[in-house]
């Protein structure tokens, strides 16, 4: 039997981004989309790590981490429970080539979300997204990114994002 490969460890706690610190931003997205449920979330994380190539860097963005739409400051959930989806990008080249060519606003290096709109703009990722969704009782979107795209978005811009999985390159 093969052994299931395990996510790589979660960043430091006291890890600041986005002015959040890791801790605090995994503890919101834990509580406002697991019911607080580590368990869930772990599971969530190991389905993400079964299906993405190895050393894929793995990122949730919006109010699942902060805990209110950036849009117009709602809560999250404010229209209801599971009316919010989560933001997931995929970091790596490797899984950039999961996209079609009109799934990307710029091929090769930024993707839009796979979600209730494009559903079909990453046939590869159909199952995993579709697992998440249920996983989690809300939609999930999934996009893809290089990761100088995310560092500019959430180190330079400031937009907060928590590290599910962090990339190892592949053994």
């Amino acid at each position: 039997m093969f052994d299931t490969p395990q996510p790589p460890p979660e960043p430091p706690p006291d890890q600041m981004q986005g002015g959040l610190a890791e801790a605090d931003k995994r503890a919101t997205f834990i509580r406002l989309v697991f019911d607080s449920d580590q368990r869930r979330y772990e599971a969530f994380r190991q389905a993400i790590v079964d299906a993405v190539p190895a050393g894929t860097r793995v990122v949730v963005r919006g109010s699942a981490v902060t805990g209110v739409r950036w849009k117009d400051g709602a809560s999250f959930d404010a229209d209801g429970p599971g009316t919010s989806d989560i933001d997931l990008t995929l970091v790596g080249a490797d899984v950039l080539a999961a996209f079609t060519l009109t799934g990307s606003y710029l091929p090769g290096v930024h993707t839009r979300p796979m979600g209730e709109e494009d559903p079909d703009i990453a046939p590869a990722l159909a199952d995993l997204r579709a697992e998440l969704t249920a996983m989690a009782g809300r939609p999930v979107n999934v996009q893809a990114s290089r990761d100088w795209v995310i560092q500019l978005r959430g180190d330079l811009i400031g937009q907060p994002y928590l590290t599910l999985i962090d990339s190892e390159p592949p053994a």
